[in-house]
C-alpha cells in the first residue's frame, strides 16, 4: 500500500476514535449508573409493557440520555439485562442518536437556513426507530437475536422465586436481597468495574470498526459515490452508502451533509443524515456485541429499507 494512503487512513483512524470514544464513554457510564443507582424493579413498572407505547417511550428517552451511535449500545444493552421491554430497547437504541437535545441542536445550527431538515430528520427517525422497535416486538423472547454473551446474562427469575440480576464479569446470578445489600457496600466499587468491565468489551471493538471505516474511506473512490449523486433515486442510494462507510459521529454529521447541500437531493442529504446513526460501519462492530448477525441483517434491511422510502417521498414531493 502507498505511504501517503496508509498514513491518510491512520489519521482518519485516529480523528474518528477521538471523536467516539467521549460519547462511548458517556454510554458506558450511564449504562453503570442504570445498573446500580436505579432500581430496575420501579424502572421496568415505569415503562409500558404494550409494544407501540414502549416503542414511542424508547424512541423519546434519548432526551434523557444524550448519546450518539458510539454510546448508545452499551446503555440499551444495561437496559436488556435489566429486563425492560424489547420495544423501548430496540427503539432507544435507533433513536437515541438522533432524537436528543446536542444532536437537534448541532443540526439546526448547520441547516439554519434550511430549517425544515430538522424536522424532517426527527420526524423520520421517530418514525422509523418506532415501527423497527414495533416489528422486533413481535418476538416475545429477544434471547434468539442477542449476542450469546448477552443472552446468558439476561435479567431472569432466580431459583428460589425471587428475581434475579448480572452484574458484568460476574458470571453469576444474584437474588434482589444479596443484590441490594451488595450494592450499598461497594456502590462505587461495583460502579467502577462494570465501567471498566465495559470499556474493555466495548472499547475494542470500537477500535477494529474506526480502522475498518478508515480504510474503506481511503480505499474506495469518493468520486465514484459522487458521481452517482444527480438522480433522486442515485443521490439517496449515494449518500446511504457513504452515511455506511464514513461513519461520523451524530453531534457532528450534520455539517459534514452541509457540504453536499449544493450538489446533492435534499432527500438525499436526508437519507444521510437518518441512516447513518443507526447503520453505520463503527456501529454494526458495537453492533455485533449486543446482537448476532441474524438480528443486524434485519435491524440494516428494515432501516435501509424505510430510510430510501422517506428519502424518495420527499425528493419527489420537492421536484
Amino acid at each position: 500500500m502507498d505511504f501517503n494512503l496508509l498514513q491518510s487512513a491512520f489519521t482518519l483512524f485516529l480523528s474518528l476514535l477521538v471523536e467516539a470514544l467521549p460519547f462511548l464513554l458517556l454510554g458506558v457510564l450511564l449504562s453503570s449508573a442504570l445498573l446500580l443507582f436505579v432500581d430496575e424493579g420501579k424502572l421496568i413498572r415505569l415503562l409500558p409493557q404494550n409494544p407501540f407505547w414502549g416503542a414511542i417511550v424508547g424512541s423519546l428517552i434519548g432526551f434523557l440520555f444524550p448519546v450518539c451511535e458510539c454510546g448508545n449500545v452499551p446503555v440499551a444493552r444495561r437496559l436488556i439485562l435489566q429486563g425492560v421491554p424489547p420495544s423501548v430497547c430496540i427503539a432507544f437504541l435507533l433513536a437515541a442518536p438522533t432524537l436528543n437535545p446536542v444532536v437537534i441542536w448541532a443540526t439546526w445550527t448547520a441547516f439554519r437556513d434550511q430549517p425544515e431538515v430538522v424536522w424532517w430528520r426527527v420526524g423520520l427517525s421517530f418514525v422509523i426507530a418506532t415501527a423497527i422497535a414495533s416489528i422486533f416486538s413481535v418476538q416475545k423472547d429477544l434471547r434468539p437475536f442477542l449476542h450469546a454473551s448477552v443472552s446468558r446474562s439476561l435479567f431472569i427469575p432466580a431459583a428460589d422465586g425471587l428475581s434475579g440480576t448480572y452484574f458484568l464479569g460476574e458470571g453469576q446470578l444474584l437474588t434482589l436481597t444479596d443484590w441490594g445489600l451488595r450494592r450499598r457496600q461497594n456502590r462505587w466499587t461495583l460502579f467502577w468495574d462494570n465501567t471498566i468491565g465495559e470499556l474493555r468489551e466495548l472499547g475494542g471493538v470500537l477500535v477494529l470498526g474506526s480502522a475498518l471505516a478508515a480504510m474503506l474511506q481511503v480505499l474506495v473512490p469518493r468520486e465514484i459515490i459522487f458521481q452517482l449523486g444527480q438522480g433522486p433515486i442515485s443521490s439517496i442510494a449515494a449518500m446511504m452508502t457513504l452515511a455506511g462507510v464514513v461513519s461520523i459521529c451524530s453531534t457532528v454529521d450534520a455539517f459534514f451533509a452541509l457540504s453536499f447541500a449544493s450538489t446533492f437531493t435534499t432527500g438525499s442529504l436526508l437519507a444521510f443524515l437518518v441512516f447513518g446513526p443507526m447503520i453505520d460501519l463503527k456501529a454494526i462492530g458495537l453492533l455485533l456485541s449486543l446482537f448476532n448477525r441474524r438480528a443486524i441483517i434485519y435491524l440494516f434491511l428494515l432501516a435501509g429499507q424505510m430510510t430510501f422510502l422517506g428519502a424518495l417521498l420527499l425528493n419527489l414531493r420537492l421536484s
